[in-house]
């Protein structure tokens, strides 16, 4: 009997969910740009939502994006003189510098919103300025992000941070969503493991905010096995869960396999250095001491270009006149990542060459700035003479950086089949995706993507839930 009543127990018991299924309109999966984004955009056109996250810290990637947000005809380009940018050209340097792999529409929605979406971070209280200098594989200057010259991606989690905490946005640390559930053929709500043991989250739609898979070594390789044994610069979260639990619900996947190296990374940790430092006049040396490429072309030219020096390595060099006004730079040296050197001498010394090699690297660098035209290797752009004393150097290498393949999406961040139909209520934004970016990301290009998209998919969800 005592069995009996025992086993009737334990049936209810496993029978009854540990916690009852709560409800809301939106459940966005990932806390970084994107994933704020959407959940702000949502919040304040009236959705309830909620925020979950499987890291002990919101950000994710975002925290780490050091270089800027590009945006064409802003009202900051203009201020600086550069009236001749457009949607258009910002739309045909993406797919050039994207081999022209990039989804036309989705590059279409991207620099057609971009400014706009600069422009809402300026009203949530960003100290956003216009950057001179071009970004590897752009025809204009149209980065923007912090006035001193700081991290973007510090600058654009304080903004939004600040502002979830004022929209008194549901956000959940150390909750891992297990799967997307479907009713119907819809999006019906997620399974989450929180910390208290598995839950489930009814919902009328689902915004996938989960980043890609840079630190996931495993996808990396089985992708593209050529970059075994590569750092990586993502934070540890980076690992591709967002696209398989898409998967699972049948969304198809595009260009997968377009990953992206940066040239200038610290070997020992992952650490990046800025694309910034050569947009605003630096150059890049081999172990002989000479320049070897035009620093601004795409990252996985210049990449490219300085796997096939000695060591595979290259000496980031940036001068004064760029240290002494970016915070980003004096970061470096304060963690160790460059180091100081008095003189073009110390330059040499650090390197491990003749000086007289060093100083003619120099040399020819002071000539194309002088005659505007780099006889050497075409660099279209010199900002600075690169000649005030001290000079900061880093020593760099590439290392894994952005995956420009995910899920496939429309234009409205609807999630779609293989055979490009939609999934209902579920939407995706930001590095989780593919098709944007192409074969190359240029650089600038990401936090331009996260933002602009996070707000897509917060309006498409918004329509499709009738608010």
């Amino acid at each position: 009997m005592k069995k009996t009543i025992l086993a009737s127990m334990l049936a209810v018991m496993m029978a009854t969910p540990a916690f009852a299924a709560e409800s809301t309109d939106i459940v966005i999966i990932g806390s970084g740009g994107a994933g704020l984004s959407s959940a702000i955009t949502a919040t304040e056109k009236g959705a309830k939502v909620i925020v979950l996250e499987k890291m002990a810290y919101f950000g994710g990637n975002s925290n780490r994006s050091e270089g800027e947000m590009n945006a064409a005809g802003t009202k900051q380009q203009k201020a600086h003189g550069i009236t001749d940018d457009t949607p258009e050209r910002f739309a045909a340097d993406t797919i050039r510098g994207g081999h022209g792999l990039n989804d036309p529409a989705l590059v279409k929605a991207l620099t057609e919103n971009a400014a706009s979406a600069e422009e809402w971070l300026l009203d949530l209280g960003a100290h956003f300025c216009h950057r001179m200098g071009r970004g590897g594989g752009q025809t204009r200057a149209r980065g923007h992000g912090p006035c001193d010259g700081s991290p973007v991606g510090i600058e654009i989690m304080r903004v939004l941070g600040e502002r979830a905490d004022k929209d008194h946005i549901d956000m959940r640390l150390n909750n891992r969503v297990t799967k997307i559930l479907m009713k119907n053929g819809k999006v019906s709500g997620v399974q989450v493991k929180t910390p208290k043991g598995m839950e489930t989250i009814n919902a009328k739609a689902v915004i996938l905010a989960t980043g890609g898979f840079g630190a996931n070594h495993k996808m990396v390789e089985k992708y593209r096995p050529e970059l075994k044994g590569f750092s990586t610069t993502n934070h540890p979260g980076a690992t591709g869960d967002g696209i398989i639990l898409a998967q699972q619900v049948g969304a198809g996947l595009t260009d997968i396999e377009q990953i992206q190296i940066h040239p200038t990374v610290i070997k020992k940790n992952g650490a990046l250095i800025s694309e910034s430092m050569r947009a605003r006049g630096g150059f890049l040396l081999n172990k002989n001491g000479k320049r070897f490429t035009n620093e601004l072309l795409t990252r996985d030219v210049v990449s490219a270009n300085e796997l096939k020096q000695p060591g595979g390595i290259a000496y980031l060099v940036i001068d004064n006149s760029i240290y002494s006004k970016n915070k980003m730079a004096q970061n470096y040296t304060a963690e160790k990542l460059m180091t100081k050197c008095d003189t073009i001498a110390d330059v040499a010394k650090l390197i491990g060459v003749d000086e007289k090699v060093v100083q003619a690297s120099f040399d020819q660098y002071h000539k194309a700035f002088d005659n505007k035209k780099d006889d050497l290797f075409g660099r279209p752009e010199m900002l600075i003479r690169m000649d005030q004393a001290p000079y900061f150097v880093a020593e760099v290498t590439p290392g894994i950086h952005h995956t420009m393949g995910g899920v496939k999406i429309d234009p409205q961040a609807e999630v779609l089949t293989p055979e490009k139909k939609p999934i209902p209520g579920l939407f995706a934004a930001g590095e989780v995706t593919g098709g944007v970016h192409g074969g190359n990301r240029i650089g600038g290009n990401a936090v331009a993507d996260i933002i602009t998209f996070g707000c897509i998919s917060a309006n498409s969800a918004l329509k499709y839930i009738g608010q």
